[in-house]
């Protein structure tokens, strides 16, 4: 048994599916169910013995307590937060609540049932953070890639309340013992993303002959990494990683906002065409710039791979295409998703 928190969410799920496709092991599926967590990406699932759903709070030591000694999972894989840079723009409370007072409120549940563990039981005991590349901060253009030593800078509400939480996880390593392990992750993209990202938003507009918005210049560069071999490096931390240590997860991808949409747009020319024959691209559109918009995060993955021999199995150009298909073929879990509230957001942080 292991417990993972936020497994209705974009990673988590996809983390739980993949999980429960390759092994008998049960899992106890942790989730707040916030807007972007969605019980539909886990249909699958439904009455499969081994995936036990619970709705709560990771800040609920009173709940998770009761999960713990109830099922005494052999490890806690903690993917709950709330992730998205912009909403951390305009609502930051939200994010210091579950992201900082939240992980330090399970770090402490898990902290209690850890240490009244039988010996065998608390050395196989791991406890796995889920983190971004956003704590290190932003890189200039030759700037080498983030490395795990990286000193964190953190420039947004969401990154500073992430780099708050590993330092958490870390010092319940240095002051307890506790048998914790970190990833930190460069920007992950696939099946059961929620439209606000840049991708899924950008397929879902493109779709519905919407504005693609592309802030700034579109010139910010990111590491994109495809959502299934970033568990597939999860699962090689968990299993082999060195306790105490972090990991970046990267997918060696580098590419610029703009390229990444035209790279889309291409692809739903070629398997979705307009019906006037005009290119995707036409509906481009730039928006003012977010405040304190990052230029450039690039991952070296070179430790993961030299320690645990995990390398990304995807490239840019085959991920991004299985991720256009996905949506294509799941139109209606994206109706189902996109709410008033959503459209709302969009309105807001978009424009009309």
């Amino acid at each position: 048994m292991i417990l993972v928190t936020g497994g209705a969410g974009f990673i988590g799920a996809n983390f739980v599916l993949d999980f429960l496709a390759g092994s008998s092991e049960t899992v106890l599926n942790l989730d707040k169910l916030t807007y972007a967590g969605n019980l539909e990406n886990l249909v699958s699932l439904k009455g499969n013995a081994h995936h036990i759903f619970v709705q709560g709070d990771i800040g609920d030591r009173e709940l998770v307590s009761k999960l713990l000694a109830e099922h005494r999972p052999r490890a806690v894989i903690n993917f709950a937060a709330e992730s998205h840079v912009d909403r951390s723009i305009s609502a930051p409370g939200e994010f210091i609540q579950t992201n900082i007072v939240g992980t330090f409120n399970l770090l402490e549940s898990v902290r209690a049932y850890w240490g009244a563990l039988d010996t065998e039981a608390k050395s196989a005991f791991r406890f796995l953070h889920v983190s971004t590349d956003e704590v290190y901060g932003s890189l200039d253009k030759d700037a080498p890639a983030f490395t795990e030593t990286h000193r964190y800078e953190p420039n947004s509400p969401y990154s500073a309340s992430k780099a708050a939480s590993d330092h958490l996880v870390r010092a319940y390593y240095h002051t307890y013992g506790l048998p914790v392990l970190t990833t930190n992750c460069s920007n992950n993209y696939g099946p059961y993303h929620f439209p606000e990202k840049l991708i899924p938003l950008c397929i879902h507009n493109a779709l519905a002959g919407k504005p693609l918005p592309i802030y700034g210049d579109g010139q910010q560069i990111r590491d994109w990494l495809f959502v299934k071999d970033h568990c597939s490096a999860i699962r090689r931390v968990l299993a082999d990683g060195r306790l105490g240590e972090v990991y970046n997860v990267g997918g060696w991808n580098e590419k610029a906002n703009l390229d990444v949409v035209h790279t889309l747009c291409a692809i739903l020319d070629d398997l979705s065409p307009r019906a006037d024959g005009a290119s995707y691209t036409t509906q481009i559109t730039f928006v003012t710039d977010r405040p304190g918009h990052d230029r450039r995060y690039a991952i070296d993955a070179g430790k993961l791979e030299a320690e645990l021999g995990w390398k990304p199995a995807e490239t840019f150009e085959s991920g991004i295409r299985k991720t256009v298909q996905w949506y294509l073929d799941n139109q209606a879990w994206v109706g189902n998703v996109t709410s008033g509230a959503y459209r709302e957001w969009l309105g807001q942080q978009y424009g009309a």
